[in-house]
C-alpha cells in the first residue's frame, strides 16, 4: 500500500496535476497571439507579435520539458534552434525556425494530452482513497432517504439500488478502493504516455537534427580514435622498433670495427648473434604493430579471423559463424576488434571460464554476439571499455547492447547494418 505514495509515484502525481495548469493557459495565450498576429499581419506590428508568440511557445516548451524530466523521470532533449544577430535577425530566425512552430503545435495540443493523466489521478487516487475510507466516511458523507413508511435513513453509497453501507457489502467498496490505489501509479503513467510522446515528438530534436548530431558525435569519435591510433603507433615505433633498430645500427658499426681490427672470432660471432636477435625482435614488433592496425587473418574473411582469435584466447571459446554475404572490410575490422575487446573483458574483468562467439550476416546486417559465464555486472558507460566500443560502432550506425545481470552470464550483442548502397557478395 505504500508503493502508490513512493517518491517516484508522488512525482508523477505532481506532474499530472501541474501539467494541465501550464498547458491550458499556455494554449490560450498562444492561440490569442497567433490570431491577433494574423489579423495584424498586414501591419508592421503583426510579424513582431507572431515572433513573440513563437518565443513564448518555446519558453513554455522548455518549462514543460523540465517538468517532464524532473517529475516523470523521462527527460526530453532540447531541439536545435536557429539564431541570427540583430533584432530583425532575431525575428526572422524565430519565424523561420521549425523548432519554434513545432513548439507552437505542442502548446496547442498539450491541453488534450494532459487531461488523461488528470482523470487517472482522480480515478486512482481520489476515488480510490474515498472508497478505501468508505466505512469511516459514510458516517459524515451521506444523503438522506425517505422511505414510504415514513422512516428516514442515511445512505453513504448507493449503486443501482444496492446500498454498500452494511457489512459485508462495504468490504467490496474497500477492496475496490485498495485496488484503485494500488493501480494508481500505473494508471497515471499509462495515461501520461501520449503527453510524453507529444513532448518528445514536437519539443525534442527532429529526425534530421538527431541524425546530424549523431553524425557529429561519430565523426568526432572517429577523429579521436584515429588520433589515438596514430599516437599509439608513434609510441610503439619510438619505444620499441626504433630503439631496436638504433641498437642494430650500433652493433653493425661495432662489427665493422671488429672486422677492421681482426678481432677475436668468438667476440665477433657474439656481436653478430646479438645483432641478429635485435633484427628478429624488430621484425616481430613490426608484425605486432601491423596486426594491431589490420589483422592479416582478416584478408581471408571474418570467419577465419575470428577462428584465429578464438584459438589464441586464454580461455575456451566456442565459435559459430553463419555469414551468407561477406561484409565490407570496414565492418569486418570493427566486428573483429569488438570480438577481441569483449573476449579481453571476459578474461580480465569477469573471471569467465569459457566464452562463446556467434556471428551471422545476411545481405542487410552483421550481428556479433559474445557470451561468457563470468560474474556479470558489466555496464555500458561510466568510463568502461564498452563505451569505447559503442563509439566505434556508432561510426557505422551500429548498436551495442549488453545484458549482464549480477552473477552472470554476460551477453554483448553488436549489430552492424550494411550501407544502403552496399552490394553484397557471397562470402569467400
Amino acid at each position: 500500500m505504500a508503493a502508490p505514495f513512493a517518491p517516484r509515484a508522488l512525482a508523477a502525481l505532481l506532474h499530472a496535476l501541474v501539467a494541465p495548469v501550464l498547458a491550458l493557459p499556455g494554449a490560450v495565450l498562444v492561440l490569442v497571439g497567433l490570431g491577433v498576429g494574423a489579423v495584424l499581419s498586414w501591419t508592421a506590428l503583426g510579424p513582431w507579435l507572431l515572433a513573440l508568440t513563437v518565443r513564448g511557445a518555446l519558453a513554455l516548451g522548455d518549462l514543460q520539458r523540465t517538468l517532464a524530466g524532473r517529475l516523470s523521470g523521462e527527460p526530453v532533449e532540447a531541439a536545435g534552434r536557429r539564431s541570427a544577430p540583430g533584432v530583425f535577425g532575431w525575428r526572422r530566425a524565430l519565424l523561420g525556425d521549425r523548432a519554434g512552430w513545432r513548439a507552437v503545435a505542442a502548446a496547442l495540443l498539450a491541453p488534450f494530452t494532459t487531461l488523461p493523466p488528470l482523470l487517472a489521478v482522480t480515478l486512482g487516487y481520489v476515488y480510490g482513497v474515498l472508497a478505501l475510507a468508505h466505512p469511516v466516511l459514510r458516517h459524515w458523507n451521506y444523503f438522506t432517504v425517505h422511505d414510504r413508511d415514513g422512516t428516514v435513513r442515511h445512505v453513504g453509497l448507493l449503486i443501482h439500488g444496492v446500498e454498500f453501507d452494511s457489512w459485508p457489502r462495504w468490504t467490496v467498496v474497500v477492496a475496490a478502493g485498495a485496488l484503485l490505489v494500488l493501480l494508481a501509479p500505473r494508471l497515471v503513467r499509462w495515461a501520461g504516455a501520449p503527453h510524453r510522446l507529444l513532448l518528445r515528438a514536437l519539443l525534442g530534436p527532429s529526425a534530421a537534427d538527431a541524425r546530424i548530431r549523431t553524425l557529429e558525435e561519430t565523426r568526432a569519435h572517429a577523429v579521436e580514435d584515429a588520433a589515438a591510433t596514430l599516437r599509439r603507433i608513434e609510441r610503439d615505433l619510438h619505444d620499441g622498433t626504433q630503439a631496436r633498430l638504433v641498437g642494430l645500427g650500433m652493433q653493425l658499426t661495432l662489427i665493422r670495427e671488429l672486422l677492421t681490427r681482426d678481432a677475436d672470432r668468438d667476440r665477433l660471432l657474439a656481436t653478430v648473434t646479438h645483432a641478429q636477435d635485435n633484427a628478429t625482435r624488430a621484425i616481430a614488433d613490426l608484425r605486432h604493430l601491423v596486426r594491431g592496425i589490420h589483422p592479416p587473418a582478416l584478408d581471408e574473411g571474418l570467419e577465419t579471423a575470428l577462428a584465429t582469435l578464438a584459438a589464441d584466447a586464454p580461455l575456451p571459446v566456442a565459435l559459430r559463424a553463419r555469414i551468407s554475404h561477406r561484409p565490407s572490410p570496414a565492418l569486418e575490422s570493427i566486428a573483429y576488434f569488438c570480438a577481441a575487446e569483449l573476449l579481453a573483458n571476459a578474461v580480465k574483468h569477469s573471471g569467465a571460464a569459457e566464452a562463446a562467439v556467434e556471428v551471422c550476416g545476411d545481405d542487410r546486417a552483421l550481428r556479433l554476439s559474445v557470451r561468457d559465464d563470468g560474474r556479470g555486472g558489466a555496464v555500458i558507460g561510466a568510463g568502461s571499455g564498452l563505451t569505447g566500443l559503442l563509439g566505434r560502432i556508432r561510426t557505422v550506425d551500429g548498436t551495442l547492447t549488453c545484458d549482464s545481470p549480477p552473477g552472470g552470464p554476460t551477453v554483448a550483442v553488436v549489430h552492424l547494418p550494411y550501407p544502403t548502397a552496399y552490394e553484397a557478395h557471397p562470402a569467400g
